[in-house]
């Protein structure tokens, strides 16, 4: 038997199994899962020096391929990390459970009464990068919504995720429940990704987290219906009546407060109207805090210190402290551009025109649309979820961050008396 083959053959035990435990979560209460989670919390406290000193294989590993020391960091999982995680699961138990609500249940001519019931989506297969906590936060979440979940990170943090999921699954299994429901890949090889996204049998959905690269292979090569967020290019449209006072700790705290997040500001579009005195006090605010402003012709006139934006700067994202401006004549263009340029994360006017700011909202396609509020704001805690799986940029099945909810589906439910059809 081949090595590929080999892999083939393990990814779909795993999906198989993940298929059969995730039937036996559909019957679980609320109260379980929750218990669940609380003793995960503690497990994960208890276990803490194990798992730290499993993260120290993945970080020594890392130093000697090389790694940055911001990846470095994004893989240590120190105490205030592990702190982070432990707080994340405690969390999610005081978040409400969507399984089995029945939403608009109505009575038919016939007598008929019909609903809908919320239901699991049933095997979620995750693919990411970096980050352990991931594993965590994702596991306890598909719980709580009742799926399955396969977890393949990236090879530099596999010996975490591998004691992380042990952990895990140690509480699953102490209870009686399918450990098989929280699993992690175990192996590296590339190939055991292109297996996993052939398992349309067994999994449901795929949410690929990471960068834009990542997202597009997961895309082109899966069978399985995919979450796509490629970038987030978000843009703030400063109106003809933006209030400054607003608009200038909007437009700093969009772009400066974690310039490499994918709900920071890449584009600032400031109405011709005022940019000839607003634009010089918020590029020298900008230039302040270390930004790069790159502009249209009409800017750089404005400002000496904007470059001279070239073609492939404009829908670029940065994630970094570069900001492309251009000055733009009405709403419409605005918009215009947004849609041209934008990656459907989120978009912002500030603005004291009720009007502009109702048709910005109602005709400017993203996952969240703002009046006179920071892009930072796309977040699934900060949007009232309390946590968030990811953020899709699609729109099916779901749209902008990803909760308890938007991990579940809507099955009919129908109660009858006795009717036949005629």
């Amino acid at each position: 038997m081949s090595q590929q083959q080999e892999i083939d053959n393990s990814i779909r035990l795993m999906a198989q199994k993940a298929k059969k435990a995730a039937r036996s979560l559909i019957s679980l209460s609320t109260e379980t899962k929750n218990t669940l989670l609380r003793q995960m919390a503690e497990a994960l406290e208890e276990k803490r020096p194990f798992i730290q000193q499993e993260n120290q294989k993945d970080l020594a590993a890392g130093t000697q391929k090389g790694l940055s020391a911001a990846m470095l960091d994004r893989l240590e999982l120190s105490d205030k990390v592990m702190a982070s995680m432990i707080a994340g699961l405690r969390e999610v138990v005081a978040l409400p459970d969507p399984v089995g609500e029945v939403l608009n249940l109505t009575k038919r001519p016939n007598g008929l009464m019909v609903g809908r019931m919320r239901i699991p989506l049933g095997v979620i297969g995750m693919i990411y990068e970096s980050r352990p906590n991931v594993t965590v936060d994702a596991a306890a979440l598909c719980l709580k919504a009742g799926n399955a979940i396969i977890l393949r990170g990236g090879s530099e943090a596999i010996h975490s995720n591998l004691a992380l999921a042990e952990v895990l699954q140690g509480v699953l299994a102490a209870h009686g429940i399918d450990p098989a429901a929280i699993q992690v890949v175990p192996l590296t090889d590339r190939a055991a990704v292109t297996a996993l996204l052939a398992q349309d049998a067994f999994i449901d959905l795929i949410i690929p987290r990471g960068g834009e690269g990542l997202i597009r292979f997961v895309s082109e090569s899966s069978r399985i219906p995919v979450l796509k967020h490629y970038k987030g290019v978000c843009h703030i449209f400063v109106d003809s009546t933006a209030d400054p006072v607003k608009a200038t700790p909007i437009i700093m705290n969009s772009k400066t407060q974690r310039p490499g997040v994918c709900n920071a500001l890449e584009g600032l579009l400031i109405h011709r109207d005022i940019a000839a005195r607003y634009l010089p006090a918020i590029a020298e605010e900008l230039r302040s805090a270390g930004v790069e402003l790159r502009g249209c012709p009409e800017s750089v006139a404005l400002v000496s210190t904007i470059k001279p934006a070239l073609p492939g700067d404009w829908g670029t994202e940065f994630l970094g402290l570069i900001l492309c401006v251009k000055v733009v004549g009405t709403l419409d263009e605005a918009m215009t551009y947004m849609a041209e340029y934008g990656s459907q994360h989120t978009e912002v006017i500030i603005t004291e025109d009720y009007s502009n700011a109702q048709r910005f909202l109602a005709e400017v396609d993203a996952s969240a649309v703002m009046v006179n509020a920071s892009t930072r704001f796309n977040d699934g805690g900060q949007l009232g979820l309390g946590a968030e799986i990811g953020i899709s940029t699609t729109k099916l099945h779901a749209y902008g961050p990803m909760g308890l909810e938007e991990l579940t589906s809507r099955k009919f439910i129908v109660y009858g008396a006795g009717q036949v059809r005629s």
